[in-house]
């Protein structure tokens, strides 16, 4: 029986490429859930970045106004009563 040995090698040649196989396997899903666990949280930080950077420009928007226009309480500037109440010169 010459093939007895080769039968053997061809079994354990099988047997260490399936262990290797399902190795591979585990370690790509490790890396598939680490993937998705860093992209959300780099999703969140770049959310959080936009919302920041929002804010900051509506500050500055705000800060440009003049402090007489950010007021309701300046009655020249309360159109509720119909028009603009501005005094003019003429």
């Amino acid at each position: 029986m010459p093939y007895t040995p080769t039968l053997a090698l061809i079994a354990l040649g099988l047997i260490v490429l399936v262990a290797i196989g399902l190795r591979v396997i585990r370690s790509l899903r490790r890396f598939a859930s680490a993937r998705t666990l860093v992209g959300d949280r780099v999703g969140d930080g770049v959310g959080l970045l936009k919302a920041r950077s929002a804010a900051l420009k509506v500050a500055f928007a705000e800060r440009r106004r003049p402090e007489q226009a950010r007021t309701r309480a300046n009655p020249a500037y309360d159109r509720r009563g119909g028009g603009d109440r501005r005094i003019t010169n003429g």
